[in-house]
């Protein structure tokens, strides 16, 4: 089936304008990055001939915005187009027109060279008023911005003339549900165009008019020198009052070019900072992988990059029923006690609270003074804002995939600078990268979680065997968790430990009931088919797809027999040449074994077990090990008495 997102429709100068918008005034944006996300080449923008798709300008103009933090891009890239050299084959059209409409007229004309996604109508309306109909094509289903993109062409072409932005009335938008976009155009012509043109007719019309009098009535030289007189003064006085106004104009110009060189100069210098902290944010947040992470990180942030006193993320709760506080800086320890409790409800369809809204209807705020909004508040709202001292302040929804997460919000107390638009499309930015990275966390947690869940059913199965070692691979792993922590290991190696925990006699599943559960001591070739637990756990564990940090599980839980003398099993591996995580595993293992009940005898006494522990050290177990779960150990049960200090004395001795 013909898919019309991807057919080729808009021509490449149109992203080269974008590109060379950004290059003026968004010095802080990684093209190339841009460029790659939208599945674009630098060489296609090039070539003048190269068509786009719907679906690629789509994601140039999403990433553009979360790059730049300017949502309103597409209409500023609109108005840039009239810079000298922008939009170099426009004004070559639209300069040699006489008036505004005919450059309309004639751009639209040439359309189809720069589009192909929509058609256009135009009609005057006036001298200075035009009516501009744009309709998609069937099947083509363009986007707002390219409406707003639109809008700013329109400008464009009066601000060629006389630098002055004309009046764009939209009533009718195909994004409102119009079938069409309809747009009136109007403006005002300067002074100096008004008497070129005056000009350039009394000229003309004198000349005519004199040529035409000497035809009919052949007058005396006198008359003819009388008329030639009156011509010249007269076309004199227009150029007089012409160049005066021009060069009234030329001043006017040059003043107004000059502040808009300053605005310029300061949106460039947001822009930057926008870009910078959106390639921070998107770097920060691409390594977080939990909520907690996103909300501590974005904090972070916002408290050390951004100008804004206070911030405080709310998110919704599991049944989204509450809208609560998770994540804030800023506010000091009394305005604390009211951030960390606050909340609000989510099934109150009379609730008119701006947090509440703009979270229900995804609409950002700017609210420069409370009371202005203070009758849509609730009491306890509104009370709460005065205890706060929150008198204007900024909230934006925080969404993915079209599903409200949250709200963001920030205010300034203590600097009391003025909240602007600037400031709201930068933190829609924010709370747009928020959402993603919200959303990515909650996925990798849900995975988390499902790779966890099977973890322990796979080592609930060993146990199911014999409820006699029940919890067994629990309780190893709590104890080589907690031997981690004691050696202050990195988050992902203990939690590669844990899992090889979770799985170290996972091959006991393959051994028969006969021998795992029998309650004497074990033949010769029992105990070998015991040991074969060990290279089975390898066998089954490497058809598991392990990737990443978990890609050396197999080995790690296979190795946890191994000795550190090198007489253990199954490879009779030595010292460094086992694994690490695996000799911690061993360390757990070994305790665990000898202080749980068994089929063929009873539990050994903790004090009897930690000196048997440490008699092994040097031959079976690492010294630095064993000594982490002492201290691990004493610290988790102080009220079992144990003071390892004699037994660590003689591991050093040892």
């Amino acid at each position: 089936m013909f898919d019309p997102n991807e057919k080729e429709l808009y021509n490449s100068r149109l992203i080269d304008i974008y590109l060379k918008l950004l290059r003026s005034r968004y010095p802080g944006v990684d093209i190339d990055q841009l460029l790659t996300y939208a599945g674009i080449q630098t060489y296609e923008v090039a070539d003048q001939s190269h068509w786009f798709t719907q679906k690629q300008v789509d994601l140039f103009y999403e990433k553009l915005v979360q790059m730049s933090g300017n949502t309103n891009i597409a209409l500023e890239a609109g108005r840039f187009s009239a810079s000298a050299g922008v939009l170099g084959v426009f004004r070559q059209y639209v300069l040699g027109m006489l008036t505004p409409a005919s450059a309309y007229e004639l751009m639209y004309k040439t359309a189809p060279n720069f589009t192909r996604s929509t058609t256009f109508k135009t009609t005057r309306l006036g001298p200075n008023k035009i009516e501009i109909v744009a309709t998609p094509l069937e099947g083509v289903t363009e986007k707002p911005y390219q409406c707003e993109n639109r809008r700013g062409l329109m400008e464009t072409v009066v601000l060629m003339f006389n630098n002055t932005l004309p009046e764009v009335s939209h009533d009718e938008c195909m994004f409102k549900g119009a079938p069409h976009c309809k747009y009136i155009v109007s403006w005002q012509m300067s002074r100096y165009f008004l008497l070129k043109r005056i000009r350039l007719c009394l000229t003309v019309g004198l000349t005519i008019g004199n040529l035409f009098y000497l035809a009919l009535w052949s007058p005396s030289s006198t008359i003819i020198m009388l008329m030639i007189l009156v011509s010249l003064v007269s076309i004199l006085a227009i150029f007089l009052a012409t160049t005066l106004q021009e060069k009234n104009e030329v001043i006017k110009n040059a003043v107004n070019s000059h502040e808009s060189l300053e605005k310029m100069i300061e949106q460039t210098k947001i822009n930057y900072v926008n870009a910078v902290v959106h390639n921070d944010i998107s770097y920060v947040l691409s390594t977080c992988t939990t909520t907690p992470d996103v909300l501590n990180s974005v904090c972070s942030l916002l408290e050390n990059r951004l100008d804004y006193d206070r911030g405080l993320i709310l998110l919704a709760n599991q049944d989204r029923s509450l809208l609560e506080s998770r994540a804030w800086f800023g506010y000091t320890e009394p305005e604390l006690e009211f951030v960390e409790k606050m909340s609000f409800n989510l099934k109150r369809d009379v609730s008119q609270g701006m947090f509440i809204v703009s979270f229900k209807e995804q609409t950002p705020f700017l609210i420069n003074d409370i009371l202005e909004v203070q009758a849509k508040l609730s009491p306890r709202s509104l009370d709460l804002a005065r205890k706060m001292g929150a008198r204007s302040f900024i909230c934006c929804p925080i969404v993915s995939h079209e599903e409200s997460l949250g709200v963001l919000a920030v205010d300034n107390k203590s600097t009391k600078r003025p909240l602007i638009q600037s400031d709201m499309s930068q933190l829609q930015v924010v709370a747009a990268s928020i959402g993603s990275s919200l959303s990515n966390a909650e996925l990798i947690e849900s995975k988390v979680r499902q790779f966890n869940s099977l973890l322990l059913t796979l080592a609930a199965s060993i146990d199911a065997r014999d409820s006699m070692t029940a919890g067994h691979s629990a309780k190893v792993t709590e104890y080589a968790v907690g031997i981690c922590q004691e050696l202050c290991l990195p988050v992902e190696q203990t939690e590669v430990v844990r899992t090889a925990g979770l799985l170290h006699d996972y091959g006991k599943i393959a051994i028969s009931d006969a021998i795992l559960k029998k309650p004497s001591s074990l033949a010769p070739d029992e105990y070998e088919t015991i040991k074969s637990h060990a290279q089975k756990t390898l066998d089954i564990l490497k058809q598991v797809n392990f990737e990443g940090i978990y890609k050396e599980v197999p080995l790690i839980a296979s190795s946890h027999h191994e000795k550190f003398n090198g007489f253990g099993y199954p490879q009779g591996l030595k010292g460094n040449d086992i694994p690490f995580e695996s000799r911690i595993i061993a360390v757990a293992d070994f305790f665990e074994a000898i202080t749980s009940q068994r089929h063929y005898r009873a539990p050994m006494p903790i004090a009897t077990a930690l000196s048997l522990l440490v008699s092994e050290v040097g031959s079976s177990f690492d010294p630095k090990i064993v000594t982490a779960f002492f201290n691990y150990y004493a610290k988790a049960n102080p009220a079992e008495g144990i003071v390892p200090a004699s037994f660590l004395s003689r591991i050093s001795n040892d």
